[in-house]
């Protein structure tokens, strides 16, 4: 199952392809420490290694958007439902808002209730997961208040900003 592109008020998600995203902003996205603090990635990334990224995205049947603003067009973030289990009919979300100037702008909550929505209305998913490094506090308040609800923690997931952190396992079950 490949992304269709979805539209938002103010937002335009595409799917994540080489030929669109493919930039020196994304790239510097990745290496931006306030960025992938909190993500599994951790900078030195090349446009090469981008490009090589971005080709394994295509040939995969997931679910992966880029977030672009519809005034501007301008790329500003990823996200994905990936891996989708078909056995538990659930997918696994993640978003990266990559540019700091859209930050607290309300981008990531409208991306993501657009995605989740169409996950369990068009694809019929039973539940959506995530983790979140405990220490990500934006994201967990921006889960709570679409309706993750906590099912657990891993402890000493990793290190993140320095620091040896607990993620929290999220879930959203759909209602319907």
């Amino acid at each position: 199952m490949k992304a269709v592109n979805l539209e938002t008020e103010r937002l335009s998600l595409r799917r994540l392809s080489l030929e669109e995203h493919l930039s020196e902003t994304y790239v510097a996205w990745l290496n931006d420490v306030d960025v992938y603090q909190y993500l599994e990635t951790g900078g030195n990334y090349t446009l090469d290694q981008l490009e090589t990224y971005l080709k394994e995205q295509e040939e995969k049947d997931i679910l992966f958007w880029g977030i672009h603003i519809k005034d501007s067009d301008k790329h500003i973030g990823n996200i994905k439902i990936d891996p989708i289990d078909s056995v538990k009919n659930s997918g696994e979300y993640g978003i990266m808002m990559g540019d700091k100037n859209e930050w607290g702008k309300g981008y990531a909550k409208e991306a993501s209730i657009c995605v989740i929505n169409y996950c369990f209305e068009a694809i019929k998913l039973s539940q959506i997961t995530l983790g979140v490094i405990e220490k990500n506090i934006g994201a967990l308040k921006l889960y709570e208040n679409m309706g993750f609800e906590i099912e657990g923690i891993i402890e000493n997931k990793g290190v993140y900003a320095g620091e040896l952190c607990n993620s929290i396992r999220m879930i959203k079950k759909n209602d319907e």
